[in-house]
């Protein structure tokens, strides 16, 4: 291999509110040649989460934080160009968690093969990878959907939402989402096919609204936004309500602590079960996971959506763009 650059996305400053564009910087640097046992990569696309904006901060947490002035971390599907190993060939579609790169160079760890076959490589960063793994085992193991019940789902239109929405309606649920803006109410109804969309922003009071897309109360919720979407699910969930907590992403840019749902209360008396969880704790069941979903996807029973932004120099806009609504589906860069 000749000298080789790549450009990267690095952090250059620590956040307050939400990020800007000056939070980040475009670097660019110099590749050495493989050694034994090593491998070239060239992203093809890499993926922007919710959840590296915790990472952003420098605190104690599931994941170590950011470091400043360092290559930022993150999904990423990407091809072989150079093989200097036995586990790997020139030509193999990857999956790994060292994106905001143009190029890397590995020595195979953390790097797994994907089969294009199944679904285009950037599925396995949507419904084939840790979103769908996340609307997979949060609404299974922790929702445990039951068909006839209804299940909500808050962010219904993101990467994750799209995702427990299908899945809860295989499992013959009524399922209800809430999103940000008419073109997703409409996406959600008209092609994803659920029973019932609505715009928060333009409802005049969220626990009504629910009520009245709720007749029959909720059985679960997906809760991915927090707050006041929280607080208007609990006031009509079900006896023995489930919910998966999966984030609260109105709470990710916060500068100070938010007051929690004033009906906490509910939780006892409903006999609510309300549990947190982190999608790496499924991690030894992902086969079980694809099973599944190639099965789905073969006979058309499960889309991916996908918002596409191009280029590695506007990636931290695609990012900001998470916490502004500006994604359908799943947010990606394509490098």
């Amino acid at each position: 291999m000749t000298t080789m650059t790549s450009r990267e996305i690095r952090l250059k400053r620590r956040p307050t509110g939400l990020p800007s564009v000056e939070d980040f910087e475009l670097a660019t640097v110099t590749l050495p040649k493989p050694g034994p046992g090593e491998i070239v990569v060239r992203n093809l696309y890499m993926s922007v989460d919710p959840y590296m904006r915790g990472r952003m901060v420098d605190r104690k947490s599931y994941v170590p934080p950011f470091a400043l002035d360092e290559t930022l971390q993150g999904g990423a599907v990407g091809q072989v160009i150079e093989s200097n190993s036995d586990k790997f060939n020139v030509g193999d579609y990857v999956l790994h968690g060292l994106g905001w790169r143009e190029y890397f160079i590995s020595d195979g760890k953390g790097v797994a093969t994907i089969d294009p076959t199944i679904a285009p490589v950037q599925a396995f960063l949507g419904m084939m990878g840790m979103p769908g793994q996340t609307a997979y085992f949060g609404l299974l193991d922790i929702g445990q959907p039951q068909a006839g019940e209804t299940v909500f789902v808050s962010a219904a239109a993101g990467a994750v939402g799209s995702m427990v929405c299908q899945i809860a309606k295989l499992k013959g649920c009524r399922v209800v989402g809430s999103v940000g803006s008419q073109a997703k109410v409409d996406w959600l109804r008209n092609e994803v096919g659920i029973d019932a969309a609505f715009n928060y922003k333009e409802v005049d009071s969220l626990k009504a609204e629910l009520g009245r897309q709720c007749p029959n109360g909720i059985d679960i919720y997906f809760e991915n936004v927090g707050g006041e979407h929280l607080e208007a699910a609990l006031t009509h969930m079900n006896q023995n309500g489930r919910i998966p907590v999966c984030g609260m992403i109105s709470q990710y840019n916060a500068t100070e602590a938010t007051p929690g749902p004033n009906n906490l209360g509910l939780i006892i008396g409903k006999r609510l079960k309300l549990q947190g969880y982190i999608v790496s704790d499924y991690r030894a069941r992902t086969a079980e996971f694809y099973a599944d979903m190639k099965k789905w996807i073969a006979v058309g029973q499960i889309q991916g959506q996908e918002t596409i932004v191009e280029g590695i120099e506007n990636a931290p806009n695609a990012f900001i763009g998470l916490f502004t609504g500006e994604n359908m589906g799943k947010m990606l860069v394509k490098l």
